[in-house]
């Protein structure tokens, strides 16, 4: 890093030829992300891998090292990982348990992979997990090792209350973020990804979901979630509604994709309620807020209530792929075989994860992520206050999001002034060169969102509000000169 706070490469990187022979220029992206961190690595990826990749067109680096919150590229900058992995390192880069508990593995010479038969270190895991969860949901819970992401939990969890209520349709929401397979996806908000795709589930009916900041009906506050409240229940008591009797809601309690939007307490409370009176299934979408990140353990505590599924998949990891459902176990009326997958026995998924998840237990990092949400909460919102560009900030505990507007863009009625995509991506790509990854969410990917590992201390969060708010400062000069 020189004077001016810019990351620069090392003068003498390494070269690689034997990469550059297999590129032309035709083949790689011309654009400001790529050539501002011109790379090898990049420019062979473009050339050789699948046009739908994702992370490197805004985050245009080659990491070779991680260690805790930091990384380091393969030209020698270092970074702050405010990504980690999508929230999957809740404990961050080689975490010494993470480490240790894989080694053991090694040692012990565990079977890699087990399909579903039991072992030792997934009884282990699951006894962690178990011990995590709250004692009202795990005293009647069974678990579904699926594959080893997310989206397969998904998958897992329509099949299963589809199968115990005999149902078909199921209830998402505006703003929902549940995976890529054809299931997950029929149940995402985003039509972005589903605008080629044909096949999707039927019967899938999206419902508003609460925002003060843009609420869907315009009221914001009590009154907005009262009325989308309000809304869902006379839609699904009306005879006349269209909507048959469905097999399950889905939902996040913060949601992650669609901009990092908490549901407040209270509305949840009443969803809840109005499932239980209806005999709804109501699964709770775990796999980014799950294992301390939002200031709890699991999201759905802070309102009190006790779903019927958990997917989780994400931190339960320790890094490692690794998805599970758990569910009441009088829903368990699938038969033998219903769901399966090749790689639902990861026996160092297992071992990483149960280390995870003790270490965060025992260590209480759920309130250690509560307290540094706040502290980077109170400096994020000081940033704002001071910023044009930056309308809204939001979160819970270490899941927080800055939304990013036009601030003299044109509005309608009394909503805030429109999304700045553009701009959201400059302060991306400005973050990146002040040595600070972050990624973007939300409509229009216009809300920079911060994922820092648990363990982040108050020192750093200070340095990733530094970082970012200079990063800002850069950003509105660079739109003022455009102007």
């Amino acid at each position: 890093m020189d004077a001016s706070g810019i990351l620069r490469p090392r003068e003498d990187r390494e070269e690689k030829p034997e990469l550059r022979s297999v590129l032309t220029e035709k083949a790689y992206d011309q654009n400001p992300f790529y050539t501002s961190f011109d790379n090898t690595y990049l420019k062979h990826q473009n050339a050789i891998e699948s046009n739908a990749r994702t992370y490197p067109r805004r985050l245009p680096v080659a990491l070779k090292t991680g260690r805790g919150i930091l990384v380091t590229d393969t030209e020698g900058r270092e970074y702050i990982d405010c990504l980690s992995g999508a929230g999957t390192l809740a404990l961050g880069h080689n975490h010494p348990v993470v480490v240790e508990a894989i080694r053991k593995a090694l040692e012990d010479e565990v079977p890699f992979q087990t399909l579903d038969l039991p072992t030792p270190v997934k009884e282990r895991f699951i006894g962690e997990l178990f011990a995590t969860l709250p004692a009202d949901f795990s005293a009647d819970a069974k678990i579904q090792f699926c594959g080893p992401s997310g989206a397969d939990a998904v998958e897992a969890a329509i099949k299963l209350v589809k199968t115990a209520t005999g149902r078909r349709g199921l209830l998402s929401f505006h703003g929902s973020y549940h995976g890529m397979t054809i299931g997950a996806l029929s149940l995402t908000g985003d039509i972005t990804a589903k605008a080629a795709i044909s096949g999707l589930l039927p019967e899938v009916q999206f419902l508003p979901y609460p925002s003060d900041y843009r609420c869907p009906f315009g009221i914001g506050g009590d009154s907005g979630q009262q009325a989308i409240a309000h809304y869902i229940e006379t839609l699904l008591d009306d005879p006349s509604s269209g909507i048959p009797a469905p097999a399950a809601m889905i939902l996040e309690v913060v949601q992650g994709e669609g901009g990092i939007n908490p549901a407040p307490c209270v509305w949840l409370r009443k969803i809840r309620d109005l499932t239980k009176r209806l005999g709804i299934v109501l699964i709770v979408d775990e796999v980014q807020t799950g294992l301390g990140r939002t200031g709890s353990l699991f999201a759905f505590q802070r309102a009190g209530i006790t779903p019927d599924v958990v997917v989780l998949s994400k931190a339960i990891g320790g890094g490692q792929p690794l998805a599970v459902i758990v569910y009441h176990r009088d829903l368990d009326l699938w038969k033998p075989g219903a769901h399966a997958g090749t790689f639902r026995g990861n026996q160092f998924g297992f071992a990483a994860g149960a280390a995870t998840i003790r270490h965060i237990r025992l260590n209480r990092l759920d309130q250690h992520a509560e307290s540094m949400g706040n502290r980077l909460m109170h400096e994020l919102a000081r940033i704002a206050s001071t910023t044009p560009s930056l309308g809204d900030v939001r979160g819970r505990g270490l899941m927080i999001g800055v939304e990013v507007i036009d601030p003299d863009g044109k509005r309608r009625g009394f909503e805030p002034p429109p999304p700045c995509p553009e701009m959201a991506r400059r302060i991306q790509l400005n973050c990146l060169r002040h040595g600070l990854i972050l990624e973007l969410a939300g409509r229009s990917g216009s809300v920079i969102r911060f994922l820092p590992p648990l363990i982040v201390t108050g020192d750093q969060i200070d340095e990733i509000a530094n970082r970012f708010e200079r990063a800002v400062q850069t950003s509105e000069s660079q739109r003022t000169t455009v102007e």
